[in-house]
């Protein structure tokens, strides 16, 4: 039998928590994997680690240095707030640990470079959970767009409105931060447009900003325009001050219209519109794809250590991330500047930097 891989898991927050509670149990269930400590700079949280990972008070600590010192680990799984990746990520460096990170990669685009090269020179696997473009829903239109069998793809809309206005109804420390919907959400939504379309971006222009009735301390509200490098067009609508949810966490709305039909995800659902000249569409629910697995974060998760143990490679490594983590700060650079960004010379400045 395969030995265990062994992991130290960083961070026990609001998402850590949901990872101590689901996915990292799911791991240790599916895919043969031990978790060795356990780390947070806030000890009272350790007592998720003690009763949802099993773990010992001993085998939980603040330092992550400390905890690789005394912990052999396979791969280190970094949930912690995206200022703080890299320091995390440098302590796996340091002890040879291959790396599975929440998003994005880090605060900055510099920051995400530098991780990459840091990376790839030390010879590790890395790989980011871009956990929303792996759910069922959108792993289903993302396969019935790229599989041709409606034709080509001319463009895709997208919209994410959420009712969290007040302070704290999206966690307290996105209230508190600058660009708090593309960081903490868009991020997401754009990485989806990149897979739905199966091409990275070519050019963005983003108006972002925040309704006075908002209570955020940098923008909650975008308009998105993207050309995709293949020449397809996408158009995005994120909010999260809004009087009413329409389509919010896992609830999304995209529209992909292709050359011989109109692909409508919404809400979990996906049905293929099509008309005949000016008449109303007529509808055909498509069914999602079966469920052999687990999907989100913990179907990543799984890719990720079968990648370690010499499978192959999940589709949102390091290097796949890169154009995510392009994307994302070119869209902030549009919204700054209120100009568009030619993302791939973002990127290669960054690189060139």
């Amino acid at each position: 039998m395969t030995a265990p891989l062994r992991l130290v898991h960083v961070g026990l927050g609001g998402w850590g928590t949901y990872w101590a509670r689901e996915v990292l149990p799911h791991l240790t269930a599916a895919a043969n994997v031990t978790v060795a400590a356990a780390v947070d700079v806030d000890e009272s949280r350790h007592a998720i680690a003690i009763e949802h990972l099993g773990l010992p008070a001993d085998r939980c600590y603040t330092d992550v240095r400390k905890a690789l010192a005394e912990h052999d680990a396979d791969f280190v799984t970094v949930v912690v707030p995206p200022a703080f990746h890299e320091e995390v990520i440098d302590a796996a460096v340091a002890t040879g640990a291959h790396i599975l990170s929440e998003k994005p990669m880090a605060d900055t685009m510099a920051g995400c470079v530098r991780i990459h090269r840091k990376v790839n020179a030390a010879g590790l696997k890395m790989a980011v959970t871009m956990s929303h473009r792996f759910d069922r829903d959108k792993q289903t239109l993302q396969q019935a767009v790229r599989d041709g069998r409606y034709g080509q793809l001319a463009y895709v809309v997208y919209r994410f409105t959420h009712a969290a206005r007040h302070f704290g109804d999206w966690g307290e420390f996105r209230h508190r931060i600058p660009d708090p919907l593309l960081v903490e959400g868009s991020v997401h939504h754009l990485d989806i447009l990149r897979a739905v379309t199966g091409a990275d971006a070519a050019r963005v222009y983003a108006v972002t900003w925040n309704p006075p009735w908002g209570e955020y301390a940098g923008d909650s509200t975008a308009l998105v325009t993207l050309e995709m490098t293949d020449g397809t067009r996408a158009i995005y609508e994120g909010a999260k001050a809004n009087a009413s949810t329409l389509n919010g966490w896992t609830g999304d709305y995209i529209r992909a219209e292709c050359e011989n039909g109109t692909l409508e995800l919404d809400r979990r659902a996906l049905r293929l519109l099509r008309s005949d000249g000016g008449a109303p569409p007529s509808a055909t629910d498509l069914p999602l794809l079966d469920e052999p697995h687990a999907w989100m974060n913990p179907w990543l998760a799984e890719q990720f250590c079968d990648w370690l143990r010499g499978g192959p490679a999940p589709e949102c490594t390091v290097d796949d991330n890169l154009q995510c983590s392009a994307l994302l700060y070119a869209t902030i650079e549009s919204a700054h500047t209120g100009a568009p960004v030619d993302v791939q010379d973002f990127l290669a400045r960054h690189l060139d930097g």
